[in-house]
């Protein structure tokens, strides 16, 4: 059933490549949602994709209490960028946000970051994240992995009795920028990464390959790369007693919630655990704090966290 307010696809004037944005909802306001660059099997999983991201965002935003509905743009790199081409693409992309009115504003996500939100300002208002020496607030990396950490010690104080994990086992499947923040958030655990980019592996934490990160007997599980892993057939797998993570649309489908519920697993939604990013560039950059009274927005989501525990 259809419940989007709006999707545009586009093939830019200046790439030939296909763009797209979708808004959920602006029920609650202006819609926000980062902007992904990557490759596809074919436009159809790009739509698939924009419109799953966008719906996501709707509830991150209502659960985080923020007056904003969500959205997703997505830019189909189904060619070999060249710094030419990528400034094309973006410049194309740009025009079809401007085009929203301000009803659509975006930020960085996977394959974008805060010089591509620079290129979309040469066209559009309507871009967050800037480079801070251009007056933004730069990589969300950050503000996303401390609110993943509120959320993370917010649900061991209710799953184990104490928010401290020291000795604790936590794998965390995705060891990008925020999954290594939030691996340095935790001295005192006992910390195995995974990640499909095998470089990423060092001797600093301890590693599972991709295809053991979700068998691995631990207390914790941390997803923080792609979304839809946890399927029914992943759940009945897992050993470990809490999920908490950033990736986006960790579920299949609502049912394995249900079963995560059965088998005795706390899972923190990722609407709710991942709403570091997109609490603190608000608070930042529309609402004009500054960088210490915006990370408390973001501590704020232990107090979400524990709300939902409690049912209230």
């Amino acid at each position: 059933m259809w419940e989007h307010e709006r999707l545009v696809v586009r093939t830019g004037r200046r790439s030939g490549m296909t763009t797209m944005v979708a808004v959920h909802s602006s029920a609650a306001g202006p819609a926000v949602g980062g902007c992904r660059m990557k490759a596809y099997p074919a436009v159809g999983d790009a739509i698939a994709d924009v419109l799953r991201l966008s719906r996501a965002m709707t509830l991150k935003c209502a659960a985080a209490g923020l007056a904003h509905g969500g959205a997703k743009s997505v830019i189909v790199a189904d060619r070999p960028l060249t710094p030419e081409l990528r400034r094309a693409v973006l410049l194309d992309h740009a025009e079809l946000i401007e085009e929203f009115g301000g009803q659509y504003r975006a930020g960085p996500d996977v394959g974008t970051g805060p010089d591509d939100m620079l290129v979309l300002r040469e066209i559009t208002p309507h871009a967050y994240c800037l480079p801070e020496e251009h007056g933004g607030t730069g990589s969300s990396s950050g503000p996303t992995a401390r609110g993943v950490l509120a959320a993370l010690r917010a649900a061991a104080e209710e799953v184990f009795g104490n928010a401290d994990l020291t000795g604790r086992k936590v794998v965390i499947s995705g060891f990008g920028s925020v999954g290594e923040l939030i691996a340095r958030g935790l001295p005192d655990a006992d910390v195995v990464v995974s990640d499909v980019d095998r470089s990423r592996r060092t001797g600093e934490f301890g590693w599972v390959e991709p295809e053991q990160a979700y068998t691995t007997k631990a207390d914790v599980l941390v997803p923080a790369a792609v979304g839809g892993v946890l399927s029914s057939e992943v759940v009945r797998s897992l050993d470990v007693r809490l999920v908490v993570g950033p990736a986006n649309n960790q579920l299949t489908d609502d049912g394995v919630a249900d079963l995560l519920a059965e088998r005795g697993i706390v899972w923190v939604p990722d609407h709710v655990a991942g709403a570091g990013g997109v609490v603190y560039t608000l608070a930042r950059e529309d609402e004009g704090l500054d960088h210490e009274a915006a990370l408390k927005r973001v501590d704020g989501i232990a107090g979400t966290v524990r709300r939902l525990l409690h049912g209230g």
